[in-house]
């Protein structure tokens, strides 16, 4: 063999050699490469929403008798219900309301805020009532009446008696007793803020809370009668403090 041929053959081995070398070496980067999307972390699933419900057994009960809450939540992670304050998830309760009453329930949790609501109805009891006094009873005037027994206000979203309204309604009882043939009509009222529902019971606590510190002032029950208007008759309509403060009171007057 010539030392031409020999060269060649070895010139030719090489170059196959570096072909194969070159195709296995192609073949293993495209093997290896990685998607730089398919690193890309999943997107967080969104928290479901809370749900919630209560209900209340019975719906409607006399002055001092039970009622027993019950109220199933889910996805909730802090659950309060207004007057009571935090509870679990799921649970019963048994409460004596000594007026009728909202149970507003809040439920809230990563999902966001889901409310449930149940109404009690306190039934508080009447003395019978007698006819009225049609003797020619000392009646008064009516203005002597309204310098006497004066509208009692209350604080927002509350029905407790103020000081105020302690003051009045202990001037009211004192002319009261003074002329006894009056019997009178307490008219609960709330402002603007809320639902016509809760309002209404908004409006016959503060009426009812008027009529109780009458009785314990020595007012006879029967004399006294009481309705709620909640915020369907509005003695002022702007929308400001002041404003909303006149529509929070009990009224008194004269039942005829």
């Amino acid at each position: 063999m010539s030392t031409t041929s020999t060269t060649l053959r070895k010139i030719f081995v090489l170059a196959a050699t570096a072909i194969a070398i070159s195709a296995v070496t192609g073949c293993h980067k495209k093997a290896s490469g990685i998607d730089p999307n398919s690193l890309a972390p999943m997107p967080a699933a969104a928290a479901p929403a809370p749900t919630a419900s209560i209900t209340a057994d019975p719906l409607a009960i006399d002055l001092g008798q039970s009622v027993v809450l019950n109220w199933r939540t889910q996805n909730a992670t802090v659950v309060t219900i207004d007057g009571i304050g935090e509870v679990n998830a799921n649970g019963t309760q048994t409460v004596a309301p000594a007026n009728s009453t909202n149970f507003h329930l809040v439920a809230k949790g990563d999902g966001g805020t889901t409310e449930a609501n149940v109404r009690v109805t306190v039934r508080v009891p009447v003395a019978p009532t007698v006819p009225a006094n049609t003797s020619g009873g000392d009646m008064g005037t009516d203005e002597a009446f309204h310098q006497n027994v004066q509208d009692a206000f209350f604080d927002y979203d509350s029905y407790d008696l103020r000081p105020d309204a302690q003051a009045s309604t202990q001037q009211a009882a004192s002319y009261l007793a003074a002329h006894p043939a009056i019997h009178i009509v307490i008219g609960g009222y709330a402002d603007e803020r809320g639902s016509a529902e809760y309002n209404l019971a908004l409006g016959e606590n503060r009426a009812n809370s008027a009529r109780t510190a009458l009785i314990a002032a020595g007012v006879a029950p029967n004399r006294i009668r009481v309705i709620s208007y909640g915020k369907e008759k509005q003695f002022c309509t702007e929308e400001n403090e002041t404003c909303w403060q006149q529509n929070r009171r009990a009224q008194f007057t004269i039942d005829r």
